[in-house]
C-alpha cells in the first residue's frame, strides 16, 4: 500500500505577491493529489485576512475532512495549523509545545495528532511548527519525543511527524529527531536522490520542511512542485512525499534512524 503526503506552510495563504488567494493554495495541494495534507500557518476568522476560516474553505474546496489546531487564539481570531485527508481518520491529540520564556513575545506553537486508515492498516500523523530560536525548538522537539507524544503507548509503526521545523539538517534540533525517527529524504537504495529544499519558494534552498518517518514506511519518490503558481502562493514550496507501507502496527521505533546526514556544521 502507498500514502501520499504533502507538508505546507501556506503563509495564511498570502502569497509572495502578497495577495490573499485560498483558492490558490488550494489549487497548488490539488494538483499533487496527496492522501494526506499537514498545513502550517492558517488564519481562521482573523481579520487580517478577512475573516474566513481557512482551515474549513481548504478543505471545502479540496473536498477532504480537516482537524484544526489553533496554536494562538486572541478572542475569535485563530491561527495554527491543520491535518486534511479524504481517509477514514480519527484526531488523537491537539496540543500546545513549551515556550522558551526567557525570550518575550514568541509566538505560541503546537502539534497535531491523527490516526488515518491506509486500507486496514492505522497510521499515526503529527503535524507541527517549531519556534524559531534554537532552544525554543530542542524543547519542542523534546516534547514530541516524550512521553505525551511519540513516547506514548498510542504513538505506533507506522507513523510520521511532519512539518515546518524551521530546523535545517545541521542544526541540534534536527539531529534529535533524526536520533529517534528517519528523514524520508535520506538517500538509500529505495530513494537515492539528493534532497529537496523548499524555502524560499522562488529561490529554495533551505531545507527546514521535514517529514520524519517510523519504521514500516519507505520512501518511493520526493518532489517540491515549482511551478509559477506554486512560487507564489506561499513563502514556502510544498513537500511531497510518497510512501510504501511495509509493515503493520508494531513498536514505533525508526527504522535507520542516525544514518546519512550531515553532521553538525
Amino acid at each position: 500500500m502507498t500514502l501520499r503526503l504533502m507538508t505546507y506552510n501556506v503563509h495564511r495563504c498570502v502569497g509572495v505577491d502578497r495577495a490573499l488567494d485560498v483558492e490558490r493554495v488550494a489549487e497548488v495541494i490539488a494538483a499533487e493529489t496527496p492522501d494526506v495534507v499537514a498545513l502550517q500557518e492558517l488564519d481562521v476568522l482573523r481579520r487580517r485576512t478577512g475573516t474566513i476560516d481557512q482551515a474549513h474553505r481548504l478543505a471545502e474546496l479540496l473536498r477532504m475532512k480537516v482537524h484544526f489546531h489553533p496554536a494562538m487564539a486572541v478572542e475569535e481570531e485563530l491561527y495554527g495549523d491543520a491535518i486534511l485527508t479524504a481517509l477514514p481518520e480519527r484526531r488523537i491529540k491537539a496540543a500546545g509545545l513549551p515556550l522558551y520564556r526567557r525570550v518575550p513575545g514568541l509566538e505560541p506553537r503546537g502539534a497535531l495528532w491523527v490516526e488515518v486508515m491506509v486500507g486496514d492498516i492505522p497510521v499515526q500523523i503529527i503535524n507541527t511548527h517549531l519556534g524559531l530560536i534554537p532552544q525554543e525548538q530542542k524543547r519542542q522537539a523534546a516534547a514530541l519525543l516524550g512521553e505525551a507524544w511519540m513516547a506514548s503507548d498510542a504513538w505506533t509503526a507506522p507513523g510520521v511527524l511532519l512539518g515546518d521545523f524551521n530546523a535545517t539538517p545541521y542544526s541540534a534540533t534536527y539531529r534529535m529527531l533524526r536520533a529517534a525517527l528517519r528523514d524520508a529524504q535520506t538517500p538509500d537504495s529505495a530513494w537515492p536522490r539528493p534532497a529537496t529544499a523548499t524555502f524560499p519558494s522562488r529561490f529554495p534552498f533551505m531545507r527546514i520542511d521535514h517529514v520524519f518517518l517510523t519504521k514500516g514506511l519507505e520512501t518511493v519518490a520526493v518532489r517540491s512542485p515549482y511551478d509559477a503558481r506554486a512560487r507564489l502562493a506561499s513563502d514556502h514550496l510544498p513537500l511531497v512525499v510518497d510512501l510504501k507501507i511495509t509493515a503493520a502496527e508494531g513498536p514505533a521505533d525508526a527504522a535507520g534512524a542516525g544514518s546519512g546526514e550531515p553532521g553538525p556544521a
